[in-house]
């Protein structure tokens, strides 16, 4: 008989296949263009889309893309490279730089291929004039660790990139630009992925500027210039370069939670997908699901077991301790602690790409002993939660989940089994 522990990594494991782009890329190829097919893209799936074009164009191809250090596959026609993941590197600038030149002096005849994925806005990192890449690492970190979610952080991001909010569209211009999108962002809002360059950005500079200040974010002068003065403003919807645009999700959180719910039923367990772009606190969002894991447990309300609750989304983690992260485990950590050894409920929440936070951890599987494991190892639960050290607490039980670069990225995966 399948273990719990089995069941929930099995369901991670459909959900990261159904987004792999050796499935959702070929079925979206563009028809062969009178001109040439220039290649682009950035994100942690971004080499593996341009592997899954290569390998099914039938013309010539020719171009560039950018993806996090460790996620490179081969590719012969179009070149990969690699930069630095959650904060830019020297590398992701240069990619950018390299990448704006291929699209310049393009025909109408000629078709841009982008390819984006989560990731793609700290991969493909181009500051405006005046803004260092320093100014912008420092303001990423400090973004990272305010408790600010992925669309408040891009809106910033957005309006100091020489590259992201339309303007890598703006740049192809006059050529055809379809976009084909791996999303990993809440509610799959197209200017949300990597920021948004191939997108029409309808957000401002002084949007951006609230969210600095609603988080008490310190700006360097150079930054608080690009934004007070307006001169970051992004290329907004209705920019007639923009015209000849197109953008396709071909995999998003929801096809994932999908694929995890048939493995569910396969193994005679119902499942409920509660949705696909949860957001919040990842240890308030840990309360929450507890409770409505015991009211299953307990009372068969509102399902009755055996179930699966499946969901997706972003968490955040406002940083208050020393730990190592990351938002999984810490809505795991929180999710164990409120359940506090509650009988037949385990669970498994991991990120998708196969790194949660900083560390090359995808995320951990709860079980109902848990926390009595960890006080027999001299493990504080709370003392963990309280230093956002998911990463520590659940490798000291030998239960995280490694499953290496998935080459993909359909956002957070949770799922809390009820047997």
């Amino acid at each position: 008989m399948t273990t719990p522990q089995a069941l929930l990594k099995a369901m991670f494991s459909a959900a990261v296949e159904a987004a792999q782009p050796s499935h959702c890329v070929p079925p979206h190829l563009p028809a062969v263009p009178k001109g040439r097919l220039i290649v682009i893209g950035a994100g942690k799936a971004s080499a593996a889309m341009a592997q899954a074009v290569e390998r099914h164009w039938p013309g010539p191809l020719s171009g560039l893309v950018v993806t996090r250090y460790g996620y490179a596959v081969p590719c012969e026609r179009i070149e990969i490279a690699e930069a630095a993941h959650p904060v830019p590197d020297a590398a992701g600038m240069d990619a950018a730089r390299r990448i704006l030149a291929l699209v310049s002096n393009l025909s109408p005849d000629d078709t841009v291929l982008c390819l984006i994925s989560g990731g793609g806005s700290s991969l493909l990192a181009l500051p405006l004039d005046g803004v260092t890449l320093e100014d912008k690492q420092a303001l990423n970190r400090a973004l990272l660790v305010s408790g600010a979610n992925i669309g408040e952080m891009n809106c910033v991001r957005r309006h100091l990139s020489a590259i992201k909010g339309g303007r890598l569209a703006a740049a192809c211009y006059p050529a055809k630009v379809l976009t084909l999108a791996i999303s990993d962002v809440p509610g799959d809002k197209l200017g949300d992925i990597a920021s948004g360059p191939t997108v029409g950005d309808a957000t401002t500079c002084e949007d951006a500027l609230a969210i600095v200040r609603r988080y008490g974010i310190s700006l360097p002068d150079s930054i608080r210039e690009v934004l007070e003065s307006g001169r970051g403003e992004s290329v907004k919807p209705d920019d007639p370069r923009l015209a000849g645009t197109h953008t396709t999700l071909i995999a998003t959180p929801q096809m994932a939670l999908e694929a995890a719910a048939s493995v569910a039923r396969a193994a005679g367990v119902t499942p409920y997908i509660l949705g696909d772009s949860l957001e919040g606190e990842a240890r308030e969002v840990g309360k929450v699901m507890a409770g409505m894991a015991q009211q299953v447990a307990r009372r068969s309300q509102p399902f009755a077991a055996p179930c699966v609750l499946l969901s997706g989304g972003e968490t955040t983690v406002t940083v208050r301790g020393q730990g190592r992260g990351g938002r999984n485990v810490e809505f795991l950590l929180a999710l164990g602690i409120a359940l506090d050894g509650e009988a037949n409920v385990f669970a498994l929440a991991g990120d998708t790409d196969g790194v949660d936070g900083q560390e090359d951890i995808a995320g951990a599987v709860l079980t109902p002993d848990t926390l009595q494991r960890a006080w027999s190892l001299g493990v504080k639960p709370r003392d963990s939660l309280d230093n956002n050290d998911g990463h520590g607490f659940f490798q000291a039980l030998g239960d995280a989940v490694i499953t290496g670069p998935t080459l993909t990225n359909v956002n957070d995966f949770r799922a809390i089994l009820i047997r």
